[in-house]
């Protein structure tokens, strides 16, 4: 599958808690769907607490239908209270690279 629509987000959790962070993405309900063709968790090297997702879609319409149901709300709303402050989200269309490893 070819990915048409990503973004990359960057979270900062509450002190302490970026490991629960992580083992939350790292369960994210978009990782069994078919059109997310790429889910990379990411930590960072000097702050555990800050996180980093980088997601890949065949489409902005298929990410659009996927948040809008209710296991992605739901996911969301298990997400907010591990986060501290605002996060960072890119838009991103990838143009080559390996999404797997």
């Amino acid at each position: 599958m070819i990915v048409h629509h990503g973004f990359h987000a960057v979270m900062t959790a509450r002190p302490g808690r970026g490991d629960e962070l992580v083992a939350l993405l790292l369960d994210a309900p978009s990782l069994p769907d078919d059109d997310c063709v790429v889910f990379l968790v990411s930590r960072s090297g000097t702050d555990p607490d800050v996180v980093s997702v980088a997601e890949g879609w065949t489409s902005r319409e298929a990410h659009a239908r996927f948040f809008a149901a209710d296991p992605a709300q739901a996911f969301v709303a298990r997400l907010q209270p591990l986060l501290a402050g605002e996060s960072h989200y890119t838009d991103a269309v990838p143009v080559g690279g390996k999404p797997s490893f």
